[in-house]
C-alpha cells in the first residue's frame, strides 16, 4: 500500500511541473504547492491505510458493483467532494502563475486523482472493491468543474452540502456513526446534496438581481438503516427525497477585509438553512419552514 502511495504522490509531481512551466510562473510558490500537496497526499494516504485498511484481510485486485447502495447518496457525496478538490487544486495553480486552461484542467482533476487513489485501496482489499461507479461519479464531480471554469471562468452552479441527524441514527451508531461528527458523514438519511444556481450570472452583467440569491435544487433519502436493503428492520421504508429551496451564496459576498472574505468563502460549499419544499418518491409534498 506504502509504496503505490509513494508511486503516486510521484507521478503528480512529475505531471505538475511537466505541464506547468511557463513565463509568468511563481517558481517558489509552485514549489510550494508541490510540497504541501505531495505532502498532504501521502499523509492522507498512509493515514487512511492505518485507520481504514490496516486491520482489513487483503487480496488481488478486484472489482465490486456498489451502485445501489445507501440509495447512490454515498455516490453523489463522492461527486461533491471530488468537486471541490478540484476547485481547491485548481486555485494554487492558479496562485502560482500556472495559466488558465492549466490550472483548470490540472488542478481541477485533482479530485479525481485523489479520490481514484482511494479506490485503488479498496481494489486490494478483501471487504470491499475497485468500484467503477465511484470512478464515474468522481469524473463527474471534476468535470462539472472544469465545464464551469472553461466556458464562463466561474462557478454559476455550485455543489452544496446539508445535515440534519435523522431518527435512524442512533438506531445502528455502528453503521450511521456514533456522535455528530460521524453522523455527518455516515448518516446518509440525515444528509443533502445541492446544485445551487447563481441566477444573477445567468441574466447578464446588467441585471439589478442580488448577486448572493441561488435557486438550489436538492438530492437525499430516507428510510436507510442498510446499505443495499433494510433487513436490520424491514419495517422501515427507504425514499428519495427531492428538494427545491433558495440559497445564498457566500463567495458572493464581499466585504472590505481579505480576511473575512476568506472565512465567509470557507463556509460556501454548506447550504445556508432556508424554507424549503419537499417532494419524495411516493409523490408526498412537505414544506420546512427552515430546512437543514
Amino acid at each position: 500500500m506504502l509504496k503505490r502511495s509513494f508511486i503516486l504522490v510521484l507521478f503528480f509531481c512529475v505531471i505538475t511541473i511537466a505541464f506547468a512551466q511557463q513565463d509568468s510562473l511563481n517558481t517558489k510558490r509552485l514549489k510550494t504547492v508541490i510540497a504541501t500537496e505531495s505532502i498532504g497526499y501521502a499523509g492522507s494516504m498512509v493515514g487512511l491505510y492505518a485507520l481504514w485498511y490496516k486491520d482489513e484481510p487483503s487480496s488481488s485486485f478486484h472489482t465490486f458493483n456498489d451502485n445501489k447502495e445507501w440509495l447512490q447518496m454515498d455516490k453523489v457525496g463522492h461527486g461533491v467532494t471530488s468537486y471541490y478538490v478540484g476547485m481547491a487544486g485548481y486555485e494554487v495553480l492558479k496562485w502560482s502563475g500556472v495559466s488558465r486552461k492549466k490550472s483548470i484542467w490540472y488542478g481541477g482533476t485533482l479530485g479525481l486523482f485523489f479520490l481514484t487513489s482511494v479506490e485503488v485501496f479498496d481494489g486490494y482489499s478483501k471487504p470491499w472493491g475497485f468500484s467503477w461507479g465511484d470512478v464515474a461519479v468522481n469524473a463527474a464531480g471534476s468535470g462539472l468543474f472544469i465545464a464551469q471554469q472553461l466556458a464562463w471562468d466561474e462557478q454559476r452552479i455550485l455543489l452544496k452540502y446539508s445535515y440534519h441527524k435523522s431518527a435512524y441514527a442512533d438506531m445502528r451508531p455502528d453503521l450511521l456513526g456514533e456522535n455528530l461528527v460521524q453522523n455527518a458523514l455516515k448518516d446518509y438519511n440525515g444528509q443533502t446534496y445541492w446544485a445551487s444556481a447563481n441566477i444573477a450570472s445567468f441574466l447578464g452583467k446588467g441585471t439589478k438581481f442580488p448577486r448572493w440569491l441561488n435557486l438550489a435544487v436538492g438530492y437525499g433519502a430516507d428510510g436507510m438503516v442498510g446499505a443495499f436493503d433494510n433487513a436490520f428492520d424491514p419495517t422501515i421504508i427507504r425514499q428519495r427525497q427531492y428538494y427545491l429551496s433558495l440559497d445564498i451564496d457566500l463567495t458572493r459576498i464581499k466585504t472590505k477585509s481579505k480576511l473575512a472574505n476568506t472565512v465567509i468563502g470557507a463556509f460556501g460549499f454548506i447550504k445556508f438553512p432556508l424554507p424549503a419544499i419537499e417532494f419524495n418518491q411516493y409523490g408526498k409534498t412537505k414544506f420546512y419552514g427552515v430546512y437543514f
